[in-house]
């Protein structure tokens, strides 16, 4: 695979990416416009490169359907969010984990791994989940306002959660949640990134050493005796994106769909008034946040054709499910957040052979949440108005950096 090769165009004339939100529940302006006018178009990335934006819903569903694109980032012209050393872009110090493969050796691993996070699964969890969740609202009552959501309900649910079901001790969460902020922090320093990768992988090497000693449990446990003692590497990789992906991405959705509902009385009320509607809000509230800012890119293996513009082999492509997730070809009022809305095809969790692997277990931890909440502390409001809200700006996957809530 070649680096791509851009036509001449004015560097002054191509955007950015990412840009930040102008409102904390939408998609920059500026890719709303594109989406519009010219939905697929040039923009360079924060690491440097240029790569297609893909902005409308058609397009991006089917850019992250298409064989002929690749999830591997260690490809050239793979579209980098943050500056990286030359080291870093030619080696990795783990093996790729599943969100970086393509077939077949995506076509091995995700189902060996899909086993633990099938919506049947993730229903039967739903009363360990329901523990948590209320657990982590007694010590909220206990402690009293004004507090963090933050700290004391979006972090330690997803968090304890994924720890349960891959068997890795919850004391070392404040050191990997600290670590996983790092390493979607696009502004850190590339050393500074890496050396919080490393630390995760050091953790989870002790978990799965332990296991591979007949101390370990849950998944971990499993995919050892399943994998053998040598291929450890491969279940520490697997580990690895499924502890990242299951705490970052659902803590920021508990705590930026918390904030969207309080700022949305009207949509709060339907809810609460009617349990049954809790499902149909999570699906609204993860179509109207779309906190996945960079996680979809792709790199095209084979020449192909997005939105009537020609995409060549080893050209980055950089789907946006913001602005496909409010496209209004798909969406009626999509700037609305509306919990009756008719289901759709949001792509919040992806599409295709890389959507997200722990979709269901996501969407009742959700559930869980929200329902709970809003039923055992009916007053709860925000301390602070919502420009005084400190967001996840330079994130990867976007969310409340810190909530203060009273009641």
């Amino acid at each position: 695979m070649t680096a791509p090769r851009f036509g001449p165009e004015p560097a002054e004339d191509i955007p950015a990416f990412p840009l930040a939100r102008n409102c904390p529940f939408a998609p920059p302006e500026p890719y709303e416009r594109r989406r519009a006018r010219t939905p697929v178009s040039r923009v360079r990335m924060l690491g440097g490169n240029d790569a297609w934006l893909v902005t409308r819903h058609e397009d991006v569903r089917r850019v992250l359907s298409d064989p002929r694109t690749s999830a591997d980032r260690r490809a050239p012209g793979f579209p980098r969010f943050a500056p990286a050393t030359e080291a870093q872009r030619r080696a990795s110090f783990f093996r790729p984990p599943l969100n970086w493969q393509d077939p077949p050796e995506h076509t091995r691993t995700r189902p060996w791994l899909m086993r633990d996070f099938t919506a049947r699964r993730a229903e039967l969890m739903r009363p360990r989940i329901a523990e948590v969740v209320d657990a982590c609202l007694e010590d909220m009552l206990s402690t009293g306002p004004p507090l963090d959501l933050v700290r004391h309900l979006a972090d330690p649910v997803p968090s304890r959660v994924i720890c349960g079901i891959l068997g890795v001790p919850y004391d070392g969460h404040e050191r990997f949640e600290s670590a996983i902020a790092v390493m979607m922090d696009r502004t850190a320093s590339a050393p500074r990134r890496g050396g919080a990768a490393r630390d995760v992988r050091s953790l989870l090497e002790a978990v799965v050493a332990d296991a591979a000693r007949g101390r370990g449990t849950g998944l971990v446990a499993r995919l050892v005796d399943e994998q053998g003692a040598d291929d450890l590497d491969s279940v520490t990789s697997s580990a690895f994106v499924l502890l990242v992906a299951g705490q970052v991405t659902t803590s920021n959705m508990i705590s930026l769909g918390t904030l969207a509902l309080l700022e949305h009385p009207d949509q709060l009320a339907r809810m609460t008034s009617d349990p049954e509607r809790v499902p149909a809000a999570v699906e609204e509230l993860l179509r109207y946040c779309s906190i996945v800012e960079a996680a979809t890119a792709r790199t095209a293996t084979a020449d192909t054709v997005v939105g009537g513009v020609t995409v060549r082999a080893g050209e980055g492509i950089v789907p946006v499910v913001q602005t496909a997730n409010r496209d209004p070809d798909v969406f009626e009022r999509p700037h609305e957040l509306d919990i009756a809305r008719p289901p759709r095809a949001h792509l919040a969790f992806g599409h295709g052979r890389h959507r997200c692997l722990g979709s269901a277990l996501a969407r009742v931890e959700l559930q869980c949440v929200f329902e709970a909440l809003f039923r055992r502390i009916p007053s709860l409001r925000a301390a602070v108005p919502l420009d005084r809200v400190a967001f996840r700006r330079e994130s990867n996957i976007y969310g409340v950096r810190e909530l203060p809530v009273t009641w």
